[in-house]
Parts: C-alpha cells; sequence; structure tokens
C-alpha cells in the first residue's frame, strides 16, 4: 500500500471540494481537511500504487475542470490548481514503488490534461528541486514570469496550463504538517517565529515553517512541516514555538494537524500538550489500514 496527499487550490466552498473530492473511485479517502484561510483542502489516499495513482489523476481531473487557478487567492504558496502530489510508501511498498507512481503520474498529467509537471522529493531529477520550497518559490506569480527560463522550466511539458498552473509531484517520507495558531492579528510576530524555528535559519531539523494571517479568526498561524518527526518530534516543535511565543508576549491558542500522522508520531496526553484540536484515534494512520 501507499499513500498519497494532493492538496489542491480551494478551501472556501464545501460542495465545490466534494465535487472534487467525489471523483476518487479507485483508492480509499482516509481524510479531507479544508482551510478557508489557506483557501486549500489536503486529500490523505491509500491504496495499492496503482490504484492510488489513478484516484490521483482523477482527483486532478476534475480539480481542473471545476477551479481556475488565476481567480484564486489564499495565504498558503501554490503554484497551481493542483498544486502538489506526494507518494509516500506504506505497508509492504518501497520508495522506490513510490517514486514510479510519481514519475508515472507526472507524465500522464501531462499526455492527457497538458499539465506541467515538476518532480520533487525522492523524484526529483534535478538536485535542487528535491527541497518543495525551491520549486515553489515565489509561487503561482513568479512562475508565470519565469517558466520559460531554463531554470524554472518544467520536468515535463512546457509553458502553464491556462486555468491549472503547474503541479509539483513526488515521492517522500512521512510528513507532518502541524500549524499552531496565536491569540495575535499581527503576522509578523507569527514570521518572525517561524523563521527562527526553521531548519534554514538554524532552528530545528527538519522543521520548514511559515509564518501566516487568518484573517477569518483575527488570529496568526506559525505553520509547520516535520519531514522527520523520529529526529524532530511534534512535542519538541510545539515547546519550541512555546518558548518564542512567551518572549513575544502572544498565547497559543490552539493547534492542528492537517491529514493523518503515524502512530510513532503520538505520545500520551498528546491533545492536552500540544493544545490540540480536533484529534482522534481516526488521524493515527495505522488505525485505518
Amino acid at each position: 500500500m501507499i499513500e498519497c496527499v494532493p492538496n489542491f487550490s480551494e478551501g472556501e466552498d464545501e460542495e465545490l471540494i466534494g465535487q472534487i473530492v467525489s471523483s476518487v473511485k479507485t483508492a480509499k479517502v482516509l481524510d479531507v481537511h479544508r482551510d478557508p484561510d489557506h483557501n486549500r483542502s489536503v486529500v490523505t489516499l491509500v491504496g495499492k500504487p496503482e490504484k492510488v495513482k489513478q484516484a490521483a489523476f482523477d482527483l486532478t481531473e476534475r480539480a481542473l475542470q471545476l477551479l481556475d487557478i488565476r481567480e484564486h487567492q489564499g495565504v498558503h504558496p501554490f503554484i497551481g490548481v493542483m498544486d502538489v502530489i506526494p507518494f509516500i510508501p506504506l505497508k509492504g511498498a518501497s520508495m522506490q514503488e513510490a517514486i514510479e507512481a510519481s514519475h508515472q503520474l507526472g507524465q500522464e498529467l501531462w499526455d492527457k490534461l497538458h499539465l506541467p509537471v515538476y518532480f520533487y522529493g525522492q523524484a526529483a531529477k534535478i538536485k535542487e528541486r528535491a527541497d518543495l520550497p525551491y520549486v515553489r518559490k515565489g509561487g503561482y506569480a513568479a512562475l508565470k514570469r519565469e517558466i520559460n527560463s531554463p531554470h524554472r522550466r518544467p520536468d515535463i511539458g512546457e509553458g502553464l496550463h491556462i486555468t491549472g498552473g503547474a503541479a509539483a509531484v513526488g515521492a517522500r517520507n512521512f510528513l507532518i504538517a502541524f500549524n499552531i495558531n496565536l491569540k495575535s492579528n499581527d503576522p509578523s510576530i507569527a514570521q518572525s517565529i517561524a523563521q527562527n524555528i526553521r531548519e534554514s535559519h538554524g532552528g530545528l531539523k527538519g522543521v520548514r515553517a511559515l509564518g501566516l494571517e487568518l484573517k477569518s479568526q483575527g488570529l496568526t498561524q506559525v505553520s509547520i512541516n516535520i519531514t522527520d518527526h523520529q529526529e524532530t518530534s511534534l512535542r519538541q516543535v510545539f515547546n519550541e514555538v512555546k518558548i518564542w511565543a512567551k518572549e513575544y508576549r502572544v498565547e497559543i491558542l490552539y493547534s492542528e494537524i492537517v491529514g493523518l500522522v503515524p502512530q510513532d508520531a503520538v505520545f500520551p496526553d498528546i491533545q492536552d500538550v500540544l493544545k490540540l484540536k480536533g484529534f482522534s484515534e481516526k488521524k493515527i494512520i495505522e488505525n485505518n489500514l
């Protein structure tokens, strides 16, 4: 079995999100997380590699039919309607199978839908593109200007899809998407905390972070990706944000996990320790297999 976690650029319209997710027929949908401020939805799929690859294709095709990236607005970085499609090996699957699924899907997205593709993570064909932030640098606006430059040309295809933009398709190990919401409407505080904790600025190993404004809630958010939870745990990340929040005299209201997490990332009293909202045993991927 493998997992796939497509992220598409719509998080406000529940009916529209439902129409897109309902296109999945060949894999099991374990979770759908939507965020109106990010204007983004994250879908968790599992199944046999070929079936999951088909589900990711069907999801992308439907998203292209219903969404227009030229009209999209949201605080989360994006380069396309179906922004990122990572494959993750699970039971009995190897990373090589996840890489092969991503390469096959990328070719199909261009051949059948004319959607240009960048390969990232362990599926990257260009070394620098292993890092997703490098692929998405500057977002859709920058990519639109630079896509014909040698360093920004897609791995498969050419130009941008008129309404779909481009997609990043990859293979990776588990990544935990973890958001910590602050009782503050000053985005500079969340941005500063994010900079302090991210690995690229000398912070925690395997941590990427952004500071975002959640206008609908009057809050700000430290939006975090933990790329190796065995190296840096959820508890460590939360405690580090807590230290900086105290420094800036802001309160942590609550945190949330986007999608599912592996069992070995969970610990006793996780909800209380992390001020975790909406967590249950169903959020643990092994409980769904």
